[in-house]
Order: C-alpha cells, then structure tokens, then sequence
C-alpha cells in the first residue's frame, strides 16, 4: 500500500490534525509520503520528517497561493497517475473534504470520511467510523483499489519521531477549468487566544448564559486558563458568537485536555463534537442536564455566579 497524507498549512504553518494524520500513517508501515501544496511553503517541508514522513513531495507554484480545492485536486490526480500512490489520508478541514470530494470524482475512488482509526489488516487497510449519533463505531472499508480517507477532526496528536525526509519538487500543471475560480478576499475571524482545535483548554458557553453580553463571563474563564473560547449551535444560529467557535456535529470536533461547559444542556449534537475531551466539566443549574451523564465533574449552579469566582480564584492561584 503506497500511502501519500495530504498536509494542510496555514499562513505559513502546518496545521496540528494533518501532523497526526502522517504519524498514524508512519504506525500503519509501509510506503508513507507527505505532500505539501502552496506557494512558498517549500521551508516547511524539512519539518515533516520529524512526523513520521520518509519523502515529501512539494508542489510550490503561485496557481496554489490561494487555498482553493481544485487545483489540488490537479496535483493529487496527476500523483496517482505518475507516482502510483494508491491511498491518500487526509485530516478533516473544510478545504480538504472538498479536495476529497473532488479528487474522489476524478479518479472514481472510494471516500470514507469521519473515521477516527485506521487499521491494517491481512494487508487491507480498514477504517473506523461512529455511527448512531456516536453510539457504536463501525468498521469501513473500500471497494476500489484507489481508497481516500478523511479523519476526524482531534483524532490524532502528532508525534515526532526525530526522522528525516527526502523532499523532492514536483511539476504544478492546473486545467483550464481549475483556473476559472479566483479568490478575491480573505476574512479573518477577530479572535484573541488560541484556536478551539488547537487549544489544551476550551471554555464553552451555551443558552444558559441567557444573553450575548454574558459571553464575557466565557471569555474572562478561558483568558484565565490561557484556553479558548467555544459555543453551541443555539448560540450560534442566535447570534451571540461567530460560527467559528461552534462546537458540535455542524461545527467543529475538538478533543483538549480540559473541557469546561457553561449553561450548555448537552445535547446530542454537541457531545459529538467534544465527547473527545480529557476531562469535562460542566456547571449547570438544571441537576437533570444530559451534559451531566457524560461529565467528569459536574457543578450545579447559577454561571453567572460561579464562573466569575472560578475565573478569580484562577488569576490568584497564578498569582495574576
């Protein structure tokens, strides 16, 4: 099995989910090569070594400056056909779920998505994926001999291995109709502190906070702990916070070591997006909450009175 794991940088660095990704693919044996695509990301491939890659191939050319799926999809298609790589693995973002989707149509291969292990067995590589709303995990596999993967967001952490890789240049030919989208801005969300799927510490706030305002009882905790800030669906679709920070089946999936949920119910929906968390903590003034049978520690109470003092007694323990 000739692996290839698609790394996904931004602005200059190599984003956490696609690091773990390449050294779960190192565990797995075999032939197991990176690919980088962008314009000027040729420094950041020497890096890749360190997770697990044996060689990196770098696609380095201004058609692949903007973040856009088909061009990539160009350079990925063109590497099954010369290279023949029959798997690519990829960490699940919002760019690589449409490269996916896109070289998955070009190639007639086989896409599982949302898998959270891998696994080879008697040579075959299988996947694993939850089902029922998170209740049970099932196994997948892949009828085509061409097979693409997307993993779940959180699922691995990288770890280097200290090794080194061979990087080699590759050739950049874009279609036609792959250079008929352009990218005429990119927003970027106003935030302070780290990214929730980044973050060792993640603060979420949900309709129990009772108004936008009370988000600030959220932020002044996760600023405390030097976390991140999360949201819910509900909070999100009110208006309260951007839907970057929502957490969630239709938001993002993160796993830090510590989770701690403030006015959040604990639906379905979000346990699917957090249930990955080292240690969660969920204060609520509703003893019944569901947020309570999957919690590590629960606190029932008012937020509005004990995230403030929690925030406090933090500073004064790090004696902020």
């Amino acid at each position: 099995m000739a692996t290839l794991v698609y790394i996904e940088d931004h602005e200059g660095e190599l984003q956490k989910d696609s690091l773990g990704v390449l050294g779960k693919a190192a565990q797995l044996g075999n032939d197991v090569a990176a690919i980088l695509c962008g314009a000027g990301v040729k420094g950041l491939a020497g890096e890749l070594g360190r997770y697990g890659a044996k060689r990196v191939l770098v696609a380095d050319d201004p058609a692949l400056d903007a973040p856009l799926p088909q061009p990539r999809v160009d350079v990925l298609a063109g590497l099954f056909a010369d290279r023949r790589f029959d798997t690519v693995l990829f960490g699940a973002s919002v760019l690589t779920a449409d490269i996916a989707a896109g070289l998955a149509a070009r190639l007639d291969a086989g896409l599982n998505w949302d898998l959270v292990d891998l696994e080879l067995r008697e040579g075959k590589l299988v996947g694993k994926r939850p089902a029922l709303q998170d209740s049970v995990i099932v196994e997948v596999g892949w009828k085509s001999e061409r097979r693409l993967a997307l993993i779940r967001s959180g699922t691995f952490e990288p770890v280097e291995s200290g090794g080194k890789a061979e990087v080699e240049g590759i050739p950049v030919e874009v279609e036609e109709w792959s250079a008929q989208a352009t990218m005429l801005e990119r927003a970027h969300a106003e935030s302070e502190g780290p990214n929730i799927e980044e973050a060792d510490v993640v603060v979420a706030g949900g309709r129990g906070l009772g108004k936008p305002e009370n988000f600030s009882l959220v932020e002044d905790l996760a600023k405390a702990l030097g976390g991140a800030v999360a949201a819910t669906r509900a909070v999100v679709d009110a208006g309260w916070y951007p839907y970057s920070a929502q957490v969630g089946q239709t938001g993002k999936t993160v796993a830090p070591r510590l989770y701690i949920a403030c006015g959040i119910s604990g639906a379905i929906q979000h346990k699917v997006g957090m249930q990955g968390s080292g240690t969660i903590v969920a204060i609520n003034k509703d003893p019944n909450a569901p947020i309570f049978e999957y919690s590590d520690l629960g606190v029932v109470g008012d937020v509005h009175e004990i995230v403030p003092k929690l925030a406090e007694l933090v500073r004064q323990r790090k004696g902020a």
